[in-house]
């Protein structure tokens, strides 16, 4: 297969310059593509050449695939990188892309289409030894049939969505009795969402944690598992903060998800980056949840946890390459945990705050990283995902990965609108979270949108004593005297805001 030499990245913001900067390394020339809201766009200025394609709401601009085909062919593009969102997890785009004789950089259109449906994923892998949920084996079209089903399940149980995905589409039913009104509501979200009422039933685990396995695999058959990603605090079945490794996870359930994770993978002969989904009960036990054929928006808690460039790889076996490595030559390094920076109202049930990027100062230093798409003076446009950043830090323990947040978070100056970096503050700071003890349930039993203002006024406090913490767990030239705000190290820093908050 050619080297690429030309990369078109039909997508935007964040993920669109994080892709370039990688192509740019490699000797790749890229294009970007833009709507009308993004003509002063960071990635459309780093881009070597960019191109309009259409109003501001996605249907006519980034979602349009024969356009952006037909502007490969018409600009000497070779190869097309989807991002995440919009096209990524498109099998017919794949297809096309396939057809017109351009690399997608992505697994194949076959692939793509099998795992993008839950049941068909479902019955994939069923010959590969992977835990399940208990539930259905295809949708429901029985009513009563349905609600027998589930009575021998055991309830409560949950309906979920075919085609779905971000919880839309999905209900959880408590008893018989409500069964058949919960049926009709996730069908019609179902239909609305996705044009598909095709729902199904499984075992609903009351608290569960979302653990996900980043795999890569090449077209000759090799696949690798980049070990795990928690990604339990969520809010609306989305995610909010991601770390990596998991802090509840023992080696050998580790090894056991990543292998099951590689299984699912050669279940449909996969290759690229993909990222295998399970829920973890109480007792550790596992299940497969579903696949995401694509790149993860929490990627880099992996490459900072592994030192790969997963860009750079899915390149390479785009190309046709091997896989340099295997999976003996992997280990973890030190701990990562992502932020979301959404312009969304936390105060307010997290709902969208856009509006104009007044003021915008990111946090820098030892072990920080900030993927954005955004400067200041822009406005946040209202067509598109509310995220402005992935704020992600990086350190030698999950402990200092936590501090380091903290400092990070409060170093970060965003003004004009509300944003989720209050809510990340509260999230570091709180026991359940510091301990390693919490599920995807963390918002609902842990958090109060007033606790926000108490949280407001430590963050400096706290953000100054991590930094002491950090500066005192680094190597010292001989005769330097560590730094603290009261005289007596992290005892008298950190330890003391710890009793404080009880930790």
């Amino acid at each position: 297969m050619p080297k690429i030499k030309k990369l078109l990245v039909a997508n935007r913001g964040e993920i669109a310059l994080r892709v370039m900067r990688t192509a740019r390394e490699m000797g790749i020339s890229t294009v970007a593509v833009y709507s009308e809201a993004d003509r002063l766009s960071p990635h459309v200025l780093f881009a070597d050449e960019a191109y309009l394609i259409g109003p501001p709401p996605s249907s006519q601009s980034y979602l349009r695939g024969d356009y952006l085909i037909e502007l490969c062919k018409r600009h000497g593009v070779d190869a097309i990188h989807p991002g995440y969102g919009f096209l990524s997890e498109n099998a017919g785009f794949a297809w096309a892309v396939e057809q017109a004789g351009l690399i997608l950089v992505g697994p194949s259109a076959h692939s793509m289409d099998l795992m993008g449906n839950k049941l068909s994923a479902k019955h994939a892998v069923q010959d590969f030894h992977i835990p399940m949920v208990p539930g259905t084996p295809g949708a429901i079209s029985d009513v009563q049939e349905a609600a027998k089903i589930a009575r021998e399940i055991g309830f409560p149980v949950l309906l979920k969505a075919a085609a779905g995905g971000g919880g839309k589409g999905m209900r959880v039913v408590n008893a018989f009795e409500e069964f058949e009104e919960q049926l009709r509501l996730a069908q019609s979200e179902a239909r609305s969402a996705f044009g598909d009422d095709a729902v199904f039933i499984e075992k609903y685990i009351g608290s569960p944690r979302h653990i996900e396995i980043q795999i890569m695999g090449d077209q000759h058959g090799n696949v690798v598992y980049l070990f795990e990603r928690e990604c339990s605090i969520q809010r609306r079945h989305q995610k909010l903060v991601e770390e990596a490794p998991s802090s509840c996870l023992t080696p050998e359930i580790r090894k056991a998800m990543g292998e099951a994770a590689a299984r699912v993978a050669k279940a449909c002969g996969y290759y690229g980056a993909g990222t295998v989904e399970f829920l973890v009960d109480e007792a550790l036990n596992f299940y497969f949840l579903e696949m995401n054929t694509r790149l993860q928006v929490e990627h880099p808690v992996t490459e900072l946890i592994t030192g790969l460039d997963l860009v750079r790889l899915q390149i390479l076996v785009a190309e046709g390459e091997k896989l340099p490595f295997k999976q003996d030559d992997l280990r973890i390094h030190g701990h990562a945990i992502e932020l979301r920076v959404c312009a969304e109202d936390p105060r307010n049930n997290f709902l969208p705050d856009i509006g104009k990027l007044e003021r915008y100062i990111r946090p820098q230093g030892t072990g920080v990283r900030v993927d954005d798409g955004y400067e200041q003076g822009m406005d946040i446009p209202i067509h598109y995902d509310p995220m402005i950043a992935k704020l992600v830090v990086h350190a030698e323990t999950r402990e200092l990965a936590m501090d380091r947040m903290l400092r990070a978070i409060a170093e970060y100056d965003i003004r004009g609108f509300a944003t989720t970096l209050p809510f990340g503050a509260f999230v570091m700071q709180h026991e359940a979270f510091r301990t390693g003890h919490f599920d995807t349930k963390f918002i609902e039993k842990y958090f109060k949108p007033e606790m926000l203002d108490s949280e407001d006024d430590e963050l400096a406090e706290v953000a100054a004593l991590a930094t002491v913490l950090l500066a005192n767990m680094a190597p010292k030239k001989a005769g330097a005297v560590a730094v603290s705000s009261s005289g007596s190290g992290e005892a008298g820093g950190m330890n003391a805001w710890r009793m404080r908050r009880g930790f």
